[in-house]
């Protein structure tokens, strides 16, 4: 029994090996990275000089025998200045100086030192920063459009509709799933509970068109299929609009129609004295 459990698996990760890079390469997909042309060690990569700046106020905030509690908004930063997708060099290794075996700076070197980029700011082993990158999905490690288009597909979500949301949305733009389209604006996937059930069904649009100075991370709540075709061409126009309830009878989490409870300011707890807090 034990054997045909263990034959069965490893079958299923000689398919996933057979896979398309693209369609494998995400976080909720598989723990592990496979190098290819545009994401290997030996790329360099680097912070912005802006970003460098960014990186120096994050880890102010943490004392500093604890710099690696810095490793989630570290990796949103570089996540952000890289298009939406993290390479694995921004995890890991990052050109620095060429040295030559005697250890001194040589132009002409035979060995090249590979610094380590988020691994080195927060002074961790790079496999540290990799479990990160591989738990979280909402950091992707294979290329997302520049606007990343998350559908939520939990219960509340799934009930309203969350299914025809995401259907519409991929036979508008003529992609699969995590796919990226043509032109690299858009690109569709699912994520889990965004927090706000009372206006499901919902999507989020990560915009990466601007680098990490322009970067924003709305939700979009209230959408029918029709409703997130036109966000879709809104944004392909470079139009902005604004975020929260699609719904134009409801405000915020209100019912159409504005509240009938709750009209008035709640009374204060009487065994307590609030000005005195």
């Amino acid at each position: 029994m034990l054997a045909r459990l263990v034959a069965n698996r490893l079958l299923e990760i000689r398919q996933l090996f057979r896979q398309p890079l693209s369609s494998r390469s995400f976080s909720t997909a598989l723990n592990y990275h496979i190098d290819s042309p545009d994401n290997k060690p030996e790329l360099p990569w680097e912070f912005s000089d802006a970003n460098k700046e960014r990186v120096e106020e994050i880890i102010s905030h943490y004392p500093s025998n604890y710099k690696q509690s810095a490793v989630i908004p570290l990796l949103d930063l570089a996540q952000q200045q890289h298009g939406g997708w993290l390479p694995v060099s921004a995890m890991n290794a990052n050109v620095a100086l060429p040295w030559n075996a005697a250890g001194c700076v040589n132009l002409c070197n035979d060995i090249v030192l590979w610094m380590p980029q988020v691994a080195k700011v927060i002074e961790v082993a790079p496999i540290r920063v990799y479990e990160v990158a591989t738990f979280y999905s909402m950091f992707n490690r294979s290329k997302v459009g520049k606007y990343h288009l998350l559908v939520c597909g939990t219960t509340p979500c799934m009930i309203r509709g969350s299914r025809d949301i995401e259907d519409a949305l991929l036979k508008h733009l003529g992609v699969k799933r995590n796919e990226v389209t043509k032109d690299g604006l858009f690109s569709v996937g699912e994520m889990e509970c965004m927090g706000c059930c009372v206006n499901a069904p919902m999507i989020t649009v990560a915009d990466y068109s601007n680098g990490s100075e322009g970067y924003t991370y709305n939700y979009y709540e209230d959408v029918t299929p029709k409703r997130v075709v036109e966000i879709v061409e809104m944004l392909r126009r470079g139009e902005k609009l604004p975020p929260g309830t699609q719904n134009p009878l409801r405000i915020r989490g209100g019912p159409e129609g504005g509240n009938t409870t709750l009209l008035t300011e709640p009374n204060p707890p009487p065994c307590r004295d609030l000005d005195a807090c």
